[in-house]
């Protein structure tokens, strides 16, 4: 009978199942992901700097190298020969492997393989057919300098990087996201890079420009050099058909015919620009027809702004230069990837000839040897010997006189190879052909020597021996330009309604009741000036508030250096009637700006808005007061200068004011402004408003005439 526990009956059972040995799940999960980031960054998204390759790239175009004999293979059968090496299964290697046909260079393809201008897919991979290019067999491939590595699964053998002779990093573009960091590598064009990579030779400084295989034109201003904070601005190319047609027949890099048109639609529907229709022709090359509407007042180039303002035919590229070298990312800027890519070149080529030079050197020892072998009937003294041994002691005993003519001592490796010579090669030798042969291998030996000698010239020769063989129809694509930025709020269709109801305080396109202000769209941004000397910016909407009392209220842009607001205000219940002149250039949405000196109480006495800098001249009236004879004069607006809007300006007069008028005024066809509420006070007049009056003030009295007027000691000018 089995002895009875004590325990309660659950601590027995957690006793029973109580680990041996706690874990800590936060070490754990750090070390996994420290793992799997490393392996995502090096393994999958992040290219090399050697090859310009990602690792599933490499293993396709080295799976193709395995089946290459000239002739095109199901993309099928290459992507199954692939997933030897490639572990991640046939879908992601199809797709990369349709990434890196459709750029053009170092797979030949046959059959259905996509649109890059439409964005539609390749065929299945049973339909469509390729093989490595000529050029990728050129610069890609030495099994004799490859580096090797075994498999994921240990059956195979895979290259860690291919020897490239070329920038195919720059050459092709890449783009990859891994765990905390991303790459985006711009395409740029073939010719260029072979003058980049020669010009770097040469010790001369490069200026790498993207081209982009859809063409269109690019701003390279804020490029940066490829590295992360640069900006490369594209637009689309687009034509003028006739006064009502547009033709779009280059779109950006990284947008779709498909994209665009569903860009320019969606601008069209919510009022951006007006369209009547849009037609895709695109096959071999891009056509995007735009019809305008027959009734359009709109001119064809404030269209073309509108489509670069609000669609993606103009579109931001934010490149990030980021590779593998020694094991780890870095960021290279594009000149720094060319010039490792065109030294690396330089190492290739001269190991190349250093091992030609190898083989050259042991085909002239093999055959001298050979050409001894043969004409001093060594192999004679082998017809006795009964024993390899004895063998390969005649044939050294043979030898030996005739050492100091080899360039090198020869070894048994050497005796056992002239054991293998056929008799019946022997009993055709040709003395003068070997003596040909011989000759021939010293003047190759003698141009490699020469090569090794002058190996950046060489380098150079073979750089543009590859651009006369594969340059030709690689010329640059992308126009290279400066964009000026487009306004948006300029070039959008009026597609709305500005209305105000001053006395309440609300402005927007909803209140259709209420006093019209302008045209407008639901993009724009209002100005609304109040009676208390406050302004303010906000986004125009269907019914907003912008304060009461209004007295003037506008469509706002941002950076206007033109407009000028002149203003009349007093300061305080008591204050003294301060002017100014101003400009509201830059401000924040939704923020009350104080244009007074912010003493509590202060009103606008008059208020106008100018388009330009030109003044106005407005007749002061003053109150009625003891001691004061003239109760009317004129002021010029110009006397003041243009200031911002916190300026708190210069003292009018120290007398209280009855109203302020306009005169006169350069701009007769300007719109008067709005006129101020009448108080108690003080009233204020419209631009409109007759000057009454102003034939009795006496020239003294008028600071624009006679003497400067004086200052109050505080630099504001006393102008009463």
């Amino acid at each position: 009978m089995a002895k009875k526990s004590n325990l309660p009956v659950k601590a027995e059972v957690i006793k029973k199942f109580e680990p041996v040995q706690s874990l800590s799940i936060a070490g754990m999960f750090e070390n996994w992901f420290l793992d799997y980031a490393s392996y995502v960054i090096l393994e999958r998204a992040v290219p090399h700097i050697i090859d310009g390759l990602k690792p599933v790239q490499r293993r396709i175009l080295y799976s193709m190298f395995e089946m290459e004999d000239g002739r095109f293979n199901k993309v099928a059968n290459v992507i199954g020969h692939t997933m030897k090496y490639h572990p991640h299964g046939d879908a992601s290697i199809g797709d990369a492997l349709v990434q890196l046909g459709q750029k053009d260079l170092l797979i030949d393809t046959q059959g259905n393989w996509g649109n890059i201008y439409t964005g539609d897919s390749a065929a299945a991979p049973r339909y469509i057919e390729a093989r490595l290019s000529k050029f990728a067999l050129d610069v890609l491939f030495n099994p004799k300098l490859t580096d090797w590595g075994l498999s994921y699964d240990g059956r195979n053998r895979e290259p860690i990087e291919l020897p490239s002779k070329f920038p195919l990093l720059l050459a092709q573009g890449v783009e990859g996201i891994a765990v905390g960091l991303a790459c985006k590598i711009l395409p740029h064009n073939f010719n260029e890079l072979i003058e980049g990579c020669i010009e770097s030779l040469r010790g001369h400084a490069t200026d790498l420009l993207p081209d982009f295989p859809t063409g269109g034109m690019a701003d390279f201003t804020k490029y940066n050099q490829g590295m992360r904070g640069g900006k490369v601005t594209v637009r689309a190319k687009i034509q003028k058909k006739d006064k009502k047609t547009l033709v779009i027949d280059e779109v950006p890099f990284s947008t779709t015919t498909s994209s665009l048109i569903e860009s320019i639609l969606a601008a069209n529907d919510k009022g951006k620009i007006r369209i009547k229709k849009v037609e895709d022709n695109t096959a071999a090359k891009v056509e995007i027809v735009i019809h305008l509407h027959p009734d359009s007042s709109e001119d064809l180039d404030k269209t073309i702004d509108a489509l670069y303002a609000f669609t993606d035919c103009e579109v931001s590229i934010s490149p990030n230069a980021c590779v593998i070298t020694g094991n780890k990312p870095a960021f290279l800027n594009v000149n720094e990837i060319l010039k490792h890519s065109a030294a690396g070149t330089m190492q290739l080529l001269k190991r190349e000839l250093e091992l030609a030079q190898d083989e050259l050197e042991e085909d002239w020892h093999f055959s001298s040897l050979e050409k001894i072998f043969i004409e001093k009937r060594i192999y004679r003294d082998i017809e006795e010997c009964k024993t390899w041994e004895a063998v390969l002691e005649a044939i050294d005993k043979g030898l030996r006189p005739y050492r100091k003519k080899l360039k090198r001592d020869y070894t048994q490796e050497d005796i056992i190879r002239l054991t293998e010579i056929k008799i019946k090669r022997i009993s055709k030798y040709d003395s003068f052909k070997s003596d040909e042969h011989i000759k021939s291998v010293e003047a190759k030996l003698k141009e490699i020597a020469h090569d090794l000698a002058n190996l950046k010239q060489f380098t150079i020769s073979w750089y543009r021996n590859i651009q006369k063989k594969y340059g030709k129809g690689r010329e640059r694509k992308t126009q290279i330009t400066y964009l000026e930025a487009i306004n948006a709020t300029e070039v959008v269709v009026l597609n709305q309604k500005l209305y105000v109801n001053r006395e309440e305080g609300f402005a927007g396109w909803g209140l259709k009741k209420d006093e019209f202000v302008c045209e407008c769209s639901d993009i724009d941004d209002i100005i609304a000036f109040r009676k208390d000397g406050t302004c303010v910016v906000t986004k125009i909407a269907e019914k907003s508030y912008v304060g009461k009392d209004v007295i003037h209220i506008a469509v706002f842009r941002k950076g206007d250096e033109k407009t000028t607001y002149n203003m009349v205000y007093q300061d305080g219940p008591k204050g003294f009637a301060m002017a100014k002149r101003f400009r509201v250039e830059g401000v924040t949405r939704d923020k009350d700006y104080d244009l007074t000196k912010g003493t509590k109480g202060s009103k606008v006495l008059y208020f106008s808005v100018m388009p330009d800098e030109r003044g106005e001249c407005v007749v002061v009236t003053l109150k009625p007061k003891p001691h004061v004879r003239n109760l009317l004069f004129d002021f010029e607006f110009n006397s003041l200068a243009i200031k911002n809007r916190s300026a708190i300006g210069n003292i009018l007069t120290r007398h209280s004011v009855h109203k302020v008028v306009r005169k006169k005024g350069p701009l007769s066809e300007m719109p008067p402004p709005p006129p101020l509420p009448s108080t108690s006070t003080a009233s204020t007049s419209s631009a409109t408003s007759p000057a009454t009056g102003n034939s009795k003030v006496p020239p003294a009295l008028n600071p624009t005439k006679g003497k400067t007027p004086p200052t109050n000691g505080k630099g504001q000018i006393d102008l009463f």
